[in-house]
Protein backbone atom coordinates (compact mmCIF):
# COMPACT_ATOMS: atom_id res chain seq x y z
CA UNK A 1 0.00 0.00 0.00
CA UNK A 2 1.19 3.14 -0.91
CA UNK A 3 1.47 5.98 1.99
CA UNK A 4 -0.87 8.96 2.00
CA UNK A 5 0.63 11.70 0.37
CA UNK A 6 2.16 14.64 2.86
CA UNK A 7 0.43 16.79 -0.08
CA UNK A 8 -2.91 15.22 0.16
CA UNK A 9 -2.72 15.50 4.40
CA UNK A 10 -1.53 19.24 4.34
CA UNK A 11 -4.07 20.31 1.49
CA UNK A 12 -6.89 18.37 3.20
CA UNK A 13 -6.12 19.86 6.55
CA UNK A 14 -5.97 23.47 5.20
CA UNK A 15 -9.45 23.16 4.04
CA UNK A 16 -8.61 22.70 0.10
CA UNK A 17 -11.55 20.79 -1.67
CA UNK A 18 -14.36 22.15 -0.90
CA UNK A 19 -17.09 20.49 0.51
CA UNK A 20 -15.34 17.10 -0.82
CA UNK A 21 -12.32 18.11 1.17
CA UNK A 22 -13.76 18.50 4.52
CA UNK A 23 -15.65 15.04 3.83
CA UNK A 24 -12.85 13.36 3.16
CA UNK A 25 -10.58 15.13 6.58
CA UNK A 26 -13.32 13.82 8.43
CA UNK A 27 -13.56 10.55 7.37
CA UNK A 28 -9.91 10.42 8.23
CA UNK A 29 -10.17 11.78 11.63
CA UNK A 30 -13.25 8.73 12.23
CA UNK A 31 -10.87 6.33 10.47
CA UNK A 32 -7.92 7.19 12.74
CA UNK A 33 -10.34 7.18 15.81
CA UNK A 34 -11.17 3.64 15.15
CA UNK A 35 -10.10 0.85 17.65
CA UNK A 36 -6.45 -0.30 16.43
CA UNK A 37 -6.15 -4.27 16.27
CA UNK A 38 -2.38 -5.38 15.77
CA UNK A 39 -2.43 -8.50 12.86
CA UNK A 40 -6.69 -7.41 12.15
CA UNK A 41 -7.58 -10.83 14.01
CA UNK A 42 -9.57 -9.00 16.61
CA UNK A 43 -6.30 -9.31 18.86
CA UNK A 44 -4.40 -6.65 21.27
CA UNK A 45 -5.44 -2.48 21.10
CA UNK A 46 -3.11 0.04 22.20
CA UNK A 47 -0.45 -0.26 19.44
CA UNK A 48 3.30 1.21 20.98
CA UNK A 49 3.39 2.93 17.35
CA UNK A 50 0.00 5.43 18.22
CA UNK A 51 -3.19 5.76 16.46
CA UNK A 52 -2.61 8.61 14.75
CA UNK A 53 -4.96 10.87 16.68
CA UNK A 54 -1.81 12.87 18.25
CA UNK A 55 -0.40 13.48 14.40
CA UNK A 56 -4.09 14.35 13.28
CA UNK A 57 -4.55 16.71 15.97
CA UNK A 58 -0.87 18.26 15.12
CA UNK A 59 -1.88 18.96 11.83
CA UNK A 60 -5.42 20.01 12.07
CA UNK A 61 -3.93 22.78 14.53
CA UNK A 62 -1.21 23.73 11.91
CA UNK A 63 -2.15 22.89 8.51
CA UNK A 64 0.45 24.04 6.93
CA UNK A 65 3.37 21.92 8.56
CA UNK A 66 4.86 19.31 6.81
CA UNK A 67 6.02 18.11 9.56
CA UNK A 68 3.20 17.02 11.41
CA UNK A 69 2.04 15.79 7.71
CA UNK A 70 4.43 13.75 7.42
CA UNK A 71 4.49 12.12 11.23
CA UNK A 72 1.11 11.19 10.58
CA UNK A 73 1.81 9.93 7.10
CA UNK A 74 4.05 7.41 8.72
CA UNK A 75 1.67 6.65 10.84
CA UNK A 76 -1.22 5.88 8.94
CA UNK A 77 1.45 3.61 7.11
CA UNK A 78 3.02 1.60 10.42
CA UNK A 79 -0.64 1.20 11.61
CA UNK A 80 -2.31 -0.16 8.57
CA UNK A 81 1.39 -2.50 8.20
CA UNK A 82 -0.21 -3.82 11.45
CA UNK A 83 -3.49 -3.75 11.05
CA UNK A 84 -5.14 -5.41 8.11
CA UNK A 85 -8.78 -4.32 8.49
CA UNK A 86 -7.70 -0.80 8.86
CA UNK A 87 -5.01 -1.02 5.89
CA UNK A 88 -8.24 -2.05 4.25
CA UNK A 89 -10.19 0.76 4.86
CA UNK A 90 -7.22 3.28 4.71
CA UNK A 91 -7.01 2.21 0.99
CA UNK A 92 -10.83 2.41 0.03
CA UNK A 93 -10.12 6.09 1.54
CA UNK A 94 -7.33 7.03 0.00
CA UNK A 95 -8.90 5.64 -3.53
CA UNK A 96 -11.74 8.06 -2.51
CA UNK A 97 -9.67 11.51 -1.48
CA UNK A 98 -7.46 11.22 -4.85
CA UNK A 99 -10.97 12.55 -6.39
CA UNK A 100 -10.88 15.78 -4.37
CA UNK A 101 -9.87 18.86 -6.20
CA UNK A 102 -7.01 19.68 -3.70
CA UNK A 103 -4.32 21.57 -5.99
CA UNK A 104 -6.68 25.08 -6.46
CA UNK A 105 -4.51 26.03 -9.66
CA UNK A 106 -7.57 26.91 -11.29
CA UNK A 107 -7.22 29.98 -12.87
CA UNK A 108 -10.24 32.93 -12.91
CA UNK A 109 -9.09 35.96 -15.17
CA UNK A 110 -11.53 38.83 -15.90
CA UNK A 111 -10.78 41.86 -17.89
CA UNK A 112 -13.79 44.71 -17.30
CA UNK A 113 -14.34 48.53 -18.24
CA UNK A 114 -12.31 50.24 -20.65
CA UNK A 115 -9.62 49.71 -23.21
CA UNK A 116 -6.27 48.01 -22.55
CA UNK A 117 -3.20 49.70 -23.25
CA UNK A 118 -0.14 46.96 -23.36
CA UNK A 119 0.30 43.73 -23.08
CA UNK A 120 -2.67 41.77 -21.23
CA UNK A 121 -1.48 38.29 -19.88
CA UNK A 122 -4.30 35.98 -18.39
CA UNK A 123 -2.65 32.91 -16.57
CA UNK A 124 -1.17 32.05 -13.56
CA UNK A 125 2.94 31.55 -12.43
CA UNK A 126 4.77 33.62 -14.89
CA UNK A 127 8.05 34.45 -14.41
CA UNK A 128 10.96 35.97 -16.29
CA UNK A 129 8.93 38.03 -18.66
CA UNK A 130 10.02 41.36 -20.50
CA UNK A 131 7.76 43.17 -22.32
CA UNK A 132 9.02 46.40 -24.68
CA UNK A 133 6.60 48.82 -25.70
CA UNK A 134 6.31 51.76 -27.37
CA UNK A 135 5.33 55.08 -25.10
CA UNK A 136 1.88 55.47 -24.69
CA UNK A 137 0.74 58.21 -27.44
CA UNK A 138 -2.17 60.66 -26.14
CA UNK A 139 -5.67 60.60 -26.49
CA UNK A 140 -6.57 61.27 -30.40
CA UNK A 141 -10.15 61.53 -31.50
CA UNK A 142 -11.41 59.08 -33.88
CA UNK A 143 -10.45 59.80 -37.32
CA UNK A 144 -8.00 63.57 -37.03
CA UNK A 145 -5.11 64.36 -35.98
CA UNK A 146 -5.54 65.28 -32.35
CA UNK A 147 -4.94 69.08 -33.67
CA UNK A 148 -6.91 71.91 -33.17
CA UNK A 149 -8.44 73.08 -36.40
CA UNK A 150 -10.19 71.24 -39.44
CA UNK A 151 -9.78 67.51 -37.52
CA UNK A 152 -8.38 66.67 -40.69
CA UNK A 153 -4.80 65.46 -42.05
CA UNK A 154 -3.51 68.84 -40.21
CA UNK A 155 -2.75 70.79 -43.26
CA UNK A 156 -4.43 74.38 -43.71
CA UNK A 157 -7.58 75.33 -44.98
CA UNK A 158 -7.43 77.70 -48.13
Amino acid sequence: MDPVSVGLLVALAGGAGGELGRDAWAALSALVRRPFRRGGNGGEDGPATGSGEAELARLAQNPADQGSAQALSTTLAVRAALDAEFRAVLAAWQEQARLVPVDDRSVHNTISGGTQHGPVLQGRDFSHLTFTMAAPQPNRPPGGSGRDGDGGDGGTAG
